[in-house]
C-alpha cells in the first residue's frame, strides 16, 4: 500500500495506528481504462475508492445537457455517498477521464469496521463531517462569489486540470457556460 494513501487515511479518519492495518488491508487495487464507468446513475454504489492516479468526473444527464458536479484527481476519494451508505440508487454517473488506478473497499468490508474497530462510529463521523465541510465550501462559493471569482479560486486550486480536462466540464462544474468560461479566461489572462 502506498504511503500517500496511508497518510490520507490517517488524516481523514484520524485513525490510531493499531487500526490502520485493518483498514489498509481492506482496500484492493482496481484499474479502470479511459472512458469506463465507476458508477452509472440508477445503480447501487457498492464501493468507496481512493484515486491513486487518473481523473474522475461525477456528472448527471439533464434535459439541457450534462451537469458536472465534481472532478476528482489523485488523492481524493470517490463514491456516491447516499448510495454507498444507504443503498439507494445512485444519483450520479462517475466516469474516468483517462486510465485510472484506484484503491477500493467494498461496502460489506467498510461496514465490518464497526465490529472490528472499537472507535469506528466516531472516526466515520469525522470523515463524513469533512465531506460535508467540502460541500459547504462549494455552496458558499456559488452563493458568495461571482463567476470570475469562482473561476479564479478553482484555477488556483486546480491549475493542472485545465490542461487535462475538457473546459466544458470545468465550466459546468463552476456553474457557467463554456462561452462564459472562455470570456473570463481571456479577461484574466490579458
Amino acid at each position: 500500500m502506498n504511503s500517500f494513501f496511508q497518510n490520507q487515511i490517517t488524516q481523514l479518519f484520524e485513525i490510531p495506528q493499531q487500526n490502520l492495518e485493518t483498514i489498509l488491508a481492506s482496500f484492493e487495487e482496481e484499474d479502470l481504462p479511459k472512458g469506463a464507468y465507476f458508477l452509472e446513475e440508477g445503480r447501487r454504489c457498492d464501493r468507496l475508492s481512493f484515486i491513486q492516479s487518473g481523473l474522475v468526473r461525477v456528472f448527471r444527464d439533464t434535459a439541457s445537457g450534462q451537469v458536472t458536479q465534481w472532478i476528482g484527481q489523485e488523492g481524493y476519494f470517490i463514491t456516491d455517498l447516499s448510495s454507498f451508505l444507504f443503498e439507494q440508487p445512485a444519483r450520479w454517473n462517475i466516469q474516468v477521464l483517462g486510465d485510472t488506478k484506484l484503491l477500493s473497499i467494498h461496502r460489506k468490508d467498510y461496514l465490518s469496521f464497526e465490529k472490528h474497530i472499537p472507535d469506528w462510529n466516531r472516526l466515520e463521523k469525522h470523515f463524513i463531517a469533512k465531506c460535508f465541510l467540502q460541500l459547504e465550501d462549494r455552496i458558499y462559493n456559488f452563493i458568495a462569489h461571482t463567476a470570475e471569482e469562482r473561476y479564479r479560486l478553482y484555477f488556483e486550486q486546480n491549475k493542472t486540470l485545465f490542461n487535462q480536462v475538457p473546459l466544458q466540464y470545468i465550466a459546468s462544474l463552476l456553474g457557467m457556460s463554456p462561452e462564459t468560461l472562455s470570456r473570463i479566461r481571456a479577461k484574466v489572462n490579458s
